[in-house]
């Protein structure tokens, strides 16, 4: 809310050997220490791709205001590809989001990521 950058983190599910260790859920964990509050009303969680529908859910519970995304996740994405997680029915708070900002440089992003890991 006051504009600082409270958490950064990054996909650490292989490094971890954690299904649940998306840059998310630990960019979330991290503000939420960080601020001393699982409440992280009024923060604005900015991504790569889209959010899962895991993701998703742990937004709309951390009380965020709202979601910044890159490209979208046609195979995962619980935003606007495979479901609209923070705007349906299941979502019992209003999380705005807007997604496709620098949509090509973070897809380009994630390509390169992914080839260097395989």
């Amino acid at each position: 809310p006051d504009g600082t950058l409270p958490a950064r983190a990054g996909n650490a599910v292989e490094r971890d050997a954690d299904p649940t260790a998306h840059a998310e859920l630990l960019a979330i964990r991290k503000a939420a220490r960080q601020r001393k509050n699982w409440r992280l009303e009024g923060c604005v969680l900015v991504v790569t791709l889209e959010p899962c529908a895991m993701c998703a859910a742990a937004i709309v519970h951390a009380r965020l205001a709202g979601v910044v995304f890159g490209a979208a996740d046609e195979a995962a994405g619980a935003v606007v590809s495979r479901a609209e997680y923070l705007d349906g029915p299941v979502s019992r708070r209003s999380v705005w989001y807007m997604g496709g900002v620098r949509s090509e440089a973070c897809a380009a992003l994630l390509r390169r990521c992914f080839q260097a890991r395989r």
